[in-house]
Order: structure tokens, then sequence, then C-alpha cells
């Protein structure tokens, strides 16, 4: 296939699922997950810059970039049901091992696939993404504190994310003012608040925010994984990212044996502010391999 990224759609349960396809299929796999609030799009350089020696797919959740937005009453718009559909779609596609990274919204929703399905995931790459408490640091305590005591002027105040500035501050937050300006392409920013401007997206993209307490919940259940199946691991950081603890990226340790951890100087969206640090370090990583059993897994040269 070469370096040409590939724009399909396929129906899972009744909802078409858009995702972008590089490389060839016979080389090793990367499910690419992203986050809030923006879709596969994030993903476009590193599958190119990767396509060489992976098979790379990065999905559409429903809802989300140009995958179907089915209506509310239809379907339920939890991090549990969108990970459920994510899994018919690997399914779909008949992805049967692969790599799994991790960003943000697509941390729970690919843990959760983790966890129900640890012989299919051969390592995990975590950028920006939450599985242990520390994370959840004081700046998540308004949001908390409406999920506990939910009031109409509670709502209007933690609902401020969901605006043109709120999108846009995902990306820059944090960020010293040079990689503001020169390392941020405006066109994703402008794409992610165009597709949540839809009819009803604002409303479904509350809903499933006040749904995060549900991943918290999980955590446990996450660290389980990591302790039982330790899948090698990398940990990538941006150490200005003001929504996410940076202190939590060390703490994969206590449950990976197998983990190497980076704290990069970027914010929440480092793989747009430092592709080329990013890209390294996701490349090394993927260019070792290790051997079973699973408790003495170590990392050597691939070949």
């Amino acid at each position: 296939m070469g370096r040409q990224i590939l724009n399909k759609t396929i129906e899972v349960d009744g909802v078409d699922i858009f995702y972008r396809e590089a490389g060839d299929r016979k080389n090793p796999a990367l499910l690419l997950l992203h986050g809030f609030p923006t879709s596969s799009v994030m993903f476009k350089n590193l599958m190119i810059a990767l396509s060489d020696n992976f098979y790379l797919i990065a999905p559409d959740y429903p809802g989300f970039g140009f995958s179907a937005f089915p209506d509310r009453d239809i379907f339920e718009y939890s991090f549990k049901n969108i990970s459920a559909y994510m899994d018919k779609f690997i399914c779909e596609i008949e992805l049967h091992s692969f790599t799994i990274y991790l960003h943000d919204y697509g941390c729970p929703i690919g843990l959760r696939l983790c966890v129900d399905h640890p012989e299919k995931i051969e390592r995990i790459i975590v950028q920006n993404g939450n599985a242990y408490e520390e994370g959840i640091g004081p700046q998540w305590k308004e949001t908390i504190d409406y999920w506990q005591n939910p009031t109409a002027e509670k709502k209007e105040k933690v609902a401020g994310f969901l605006s043109e500035e709120g999108v846009r501050m995902q990306y820059t937050a944090g960020l010293p003012k040079e990689l503001q300006t020169i390392n941020i392409s405006p066109e994703l920013w402008m794409l992610d608040w165009e597709l949540m401007k839809r009819p009803g997206n604002i409303d479904m993209q509350f809903e499933l925010n006040c749904d995060y307490k549900n991943n918290i919940e999980m955590f446990p259940v996450f660290q389980e994984y990591f302790r039982t199946h330790q899948p090698p691991a990398l940990i990538i950081w941006g150490k200005y990212d003001v929504f996410f603890e940076v202190k939590e990226a060390y703490c994969y340790k206590r449950d990976l044996s197998n983990v190497q951890t980076y704290v990069i100087p970027g914010a929440h969206m480092v793989l747009e502010t430092n592709f080329d640090e990013v890209f390294n370090l996701i490349n090394n990583f993927l260019h070792f391999e290790w051997t079973y059993p699973v408790q003495e897994r170590r990392f050597r040269p691939r070949g």
C-alpha cells in the first residue's frame, strides 16, 4: 500500500465507522485511538511516517470525526458502549493482534479492549491518557463536583470546554507561545469545532464527558490488567498538560515491568507540537520485541 492513507467506511452493527488505513497488512499492526475533541485526523502524520514498516488503522468513534452520529435516543454515548463498538470494528476488519495507541478518551476506550482481549494486545503506547487517580488533578474539582451534585449553574460553568475557544485550548493550553504559533496546524481544531457544531453533538459530548466518572471507577481493573498481562509499554507525556497531571506518567511503573517513560516539553497534543521527538520514541519502541512467557518478557531487537 505504501505511504498513501486510504479513507474507508465500514458498517458496524448498523453504524457507519470511518477509518484511515496505511501500510502493508503483512506488517505489524497499530490501532490508533484518538482523544477529545478530535478524530483519526490527529494521526495522519504518524501514519505516513510509520507506513513503510507497519500497518496502521485509525477509526473515528460514533459521533466523532467522519463516523456516523446516531441519535442519542438509539445509541448510548458511554465509554463502555463506544469501546464495544471499537471491539466490533476490529472484528469486522479482521484485526487479530496489534499494538494499541491510547490518547485521552482513547485510553479508557482502548484499555477496555485490553481487559476484554489481552491476547490481541502486543504492546501499548499511552500518550497523555489516564489509568491512575494521580492524573485527575485539582483542575477536575468543579467537574467532579457537578457529577456528584449537578445543578444548571454548575453545568453552564463546566460545559465551557464545549465551545470554539474550549476546543482550541485542547491544543494550546499550557504551551509556551512559540509552540502555539508555529507547531499547531489551525485546521485541526477548526475541523474539530466544525464537526462538534452539528445539531445535538455538543449535548452528546457533555453527556459523554459526564460518563468519564465510570472510567475512574475502572482504574483498578486497568491496573490489574497491567499487573497480570505485563504488555510492554511506552508512556509519553507532555509536561505542560493542564488537563492530566504529569505525575501520572510515572504511575505505570508500579504495575508494568517493561515500561519506558518519557516526559517531553509539550502539552496535551504532543503528537502535533513535538512530532519528531514522539515519532522517534514510538519508532524505536516498535522496533523492539520481547520473548515469552509473559512474566519473563524482555525487549530484544527485531530481526
